[in-house]
């Protein structure tokens, strides 16, 4: 059931002649005022995102080319943090904010661009761990955020300088200052996350989730005063992987409370098309854990949990509309597969255009 379902009420409580909320089926979104503040170009006063790596920061790019800096916060998953030579690592953050700064590597979504390889290349000469591929400019931000972090400064702290320095205006964060570590389930034991995507390609079987750390974590202060803010007006939850990049910023302690007692309707943007991810292990791990492999089971993962108003469905995937009618959400088909710059924009208009129908 969708969040506003539960808060408004099950279709047999209303009223006759009350249309439930969502789409399907021919109904309409709701559209009962929430009080919610917009400037004059109907777009709200701010957007929370909460993003993953590659997908996510794609369409964290095309909100920042729609909305104004002072109204978009993008908030990061750093489950996937890690320590590496030494460095502190931080895998979805950086690939935030190499592409809302407009250097990263257009090909990998990762990285920057035009990279250069000679510090790995000495490293395997010297016999050293080179499984992670630290280029030559991305491992300057990794040194400089390593050093920042020794002399005291938070990774909020830091992330707001490198962002600075790169020329990021939105507020990039991440979810929090305290280190959360995921740990993937194989039947060999827990792997580090970066062990099992990177080092092990993803091919060990995959039976379950841990995100270390995460009792004693709290969201950051960016994130948390976005949440609590009453010009909030949107909550995106961008394509990313919803079990690993996701699910560790939804668990931070209060923060599944306040989204659902948030005032702005929450979208999500599907990270699963046609069966498949288009980036990353998504869909192999909802095939290990036995669970079916499309759209429809993504929004369950938020529908169930009350942190979902509408869901944005791949054109190719428009067959499944119908059977989103069950979770009562608002269902918006469109293009989600964002290889342009034009294409990351407009796909942020229509989240944008559908937060505001159900605002």
């Amino acid at each position: 059931m969708s969040r506003r379902a539960r808060r408004d009420g099950a279709p047999g409580d209303q009223p006759p002649g009350d249309q439930p909320p969502g789409r399907g089926g021919g109904a309409s979104p709701s559209r009962a005022s929430s009080g919610l503040a917009s400037r004059e170009d109907g777009w709200p006063d701010l957007c929370l995102a909460l993003s993953g790596g590659v997908g996510g920061a794609k369409l964290a790019l095309g909100l920042s080319r729609v909305l104004a800096a002072d109204r978009l916060v993008v908030v990061a998953n750093t489950g996937d943090d890690f320590e590496h030579l030494g460095l502190h690592v931080a895998p979805d953050l950086d690939t935030v904010m190499y592409n809302l700064a407009g250097l990263a590597n257009p090909t990998t979504g990762w990285g920057r661009e035009s990279e250069t390889w000679s510090f790995l290349g000495a490293l395997e000469e010297l016999g050293g761990e080179t499984w992670f591929r630290l280029g030559d400019r991305d491992l300057a931000v990794h040194v400089e955020r390593t050093r920042r972090l020794r002399e005291g400064a938070t990774l909020s702290q830091v992330t707001a300088e490198l962002c600075a320095r790169l020329g990021v205006a939105p507020r990039v964060a991440p979810m929090s200052d305290q280190a959360v570590r995921t740990m993937v389930g194989t039947p060999d034991g827990e792997l580090a996350f970066q062990h099992y995507f990177v080092r092990d390609r993803c091919e060990p079987e995959v039976t379950g989730f841990r995100f270390a750390g995460i009792e004693s974590a709290r969201p950051s202060p960016v994130f948390a005063h976005a949440l609590g803010d009453p010009a909030l007006g949107a909550i995106v939850i961008c394509p990313s992987n919803p079990f690993v990049s996701v699910d560790p910023i939804l668990a931070l302690t209060g923060v599944e409370d306040a989204l659902r007692a948030a005032a702005a309707p929450i979208v999500a943007v599907s990270p699963i098309i046609v069966g498949a991810a288009l980036k990353g292990p998504a869909a192999k791990m909802m095939r290990e854990l036995r669970l079916p492999v499309t759209a429809v089971e993504v929004a369950r993962h938020y529908a169930d949990r009350g942190l979902l108003d509408g869901f944005v469905l791949d054109r190719q995937d428009e067959a499944l509309a119908a059977d989103l009618e069950a979770l009562q959400v608002a269902v918006l088909v469109a293009d989600t597969v964002m290889v342009t710059l034009d294409h990351r924009e407009r796909l942020a208009r229509e989240v944008l255009a559908l937060a505001r129908e159900l605002s």
